[in-house]
């Protein structure tokens, strides 16, 4: 069964920065309006608005974000998937993150185009916020 989604174009530049494990939270950190944060025992890593990151800072820089039409329960399967995998076809690297509502898909900006093609032709759509 095919799937398809709603999703949302999120404004901005998003930059995913790497910190080592024993790092305190950085005060920029929780500047940016939209943030992901994940701690392991090899990295601190930390997904938000470009603007937010110092230069010095460790990070990649220049991603767009999706955002899929949720909230889904957190039990229902492929969602991320349907989304995935027309991206993956067309070649195009990814960050995913999900929340407890909805997933997040970065891409990187000099794919935007290519990805919003891909997707479309997926079958998805684009909600106009």
């Amino acid at each position: 069964m095919k799937r398809v989604f709603g999703l949302y174009r999120m404004d901005g530049s998003y930059a995913i920065s790497r910190l080592h494990p024993d790092e305190k939270m950085p005060q920029w950190a929780p500047v940016s309006r939209m943030s992901f944060t994940s701690r392991t025992e090899d990295e601190l890593s930390i997904i938000c608005e470009e603007g937010s990151v110092p230069d010095f800072v460790r990070a990649e820089r220049g991603w767009a974000c999706f955002k899929l039409q949720g909230p889904f329960p957190l039990n229902e399967v492929g969602v991320l998937a349907s989304v995935l995998r027309p991206l993956a076809e067309a070649g195009i690297s990814i960050l995913a993150c999900s929340s407890f509502d909805t997933d997040y898909v970065f891409v990187r900006r000099t794919d935007l185009k290519k990805a919003e093609k891909a997707l479309l032709e997926a079958g998805h759509w684009f909600v106009d916020e």
